[in-house]
């Protein structure tokens, strides 16, 4: 199966951004793999491309890409919005991917899946989706999130500068939390009422997650059917859930979803 580098632009004018892609072909009469990653990763990280290479092994194609102002992607990452990232991910999903596709969603990616899922079920295509795959997935982070936790001076930061910053563990520069982000955030809940998927969901959830707790993806399956909803708890999985038994258990989850 080959794969391909490509670029494609999204929005117009001022709003114009180029996007990265790496898709990866596959047969046209079985499904595919959308890899969605989360706030501030790319498309180069181990879970990505250990899906990717698995895909390739086993004649499934997979696409994923980077949000604006992530990776190898253009545009000002504090322009970065759920409704801004989540524009571009159906744009890729429409011009790359054909047939079901199982949307495997880490962290923001998860909430980015759902969003998908929406817009896809009310523009009569719910049958492009084959399931959810979702990591650690953090729908309405930042007001179920980070909002709560606000310290006052972060609150004006928000209010005086339009962001701030916090120091994490995953690189050297701090992440950026813009007032954009917290107010389109309100307009793209899903944990607000029953999220009717149409497709089986499978959560992969670490229970020594310091980003999103374990209660968190509990909290989501409320939200869910009561049918076609596993969640697996990985006792001590982190938020990454990189290490090579959480890379295995990512595989053979898509493995089953994929073969229905």
């Amino acid at each position: 199966m080959t794969q391909s580098e490509k670029q494609i632009e999204v929005g117009t004018g001022s709003e114009a951004r180029s996007i990265t892609v790496r898709h990866r072909s596959g047969p046209p009469d079985r499904p595919g793999l959308v890899w969605l990653g989360g706030y501030r990763s790319d498309m180069a990280g181990t879970k990505a491309v250990e899906l990717d290479r698995w895909a390739g092994e086993n004649g499934y194609a997979c696409t994923r890409f980077d949000y604006s102002g992530h990776g190898e992607s253009g545009g000002d990452f504090k322009l970065g919005t759920i409704s801004r990232w989540l524009e571009e991910s159906l744009a890729v999903f429409e011009r790359f991917t054909g047939g079901p596709q199982l949307l495997v969603g880490s962290s923001m990616g998860g909430w980015i899946a759902l969003r998908m899922l929406r817009e896809l079920r009310a523009s009569g295509n719910q049958e492009r989706i084959l399931g959810l795959l979702l990591l650690a997935p953090a729908p309405d982070f930042t007001s179920d999130l980070h909002e709560p936790l606000l310290t006052e001076a972060q609150k004006k930061d928000l209010e005086d500068k339009g962001y701030y910053e916090e120091e994490t563990p995953y690189g050297p520069d701090p992440n950026v939390f813009t007032r954009a982000l917290f107010e389109d955030g309100r307009k793209n809940r899903v944990m607000t009422g029953m999220i009717e998927t149409g497709c089986p969901v499978h959560i992969l959830q670490g229970m020594e997650d310091p980003d999103v707790p374990y209660s968190h993806a509990l909290r989501l399956v409320e939200h869910l059917p009561a049918d076609d909803v596993v969640l697996t708890l990985v006792r001590d999985g982190d938020h990454r859930l990189s290490r090579p038994q959480d890379i295995s258990l990512l595989l053979n989850a898509a493995a089953q979803m994929l073969a229905g």
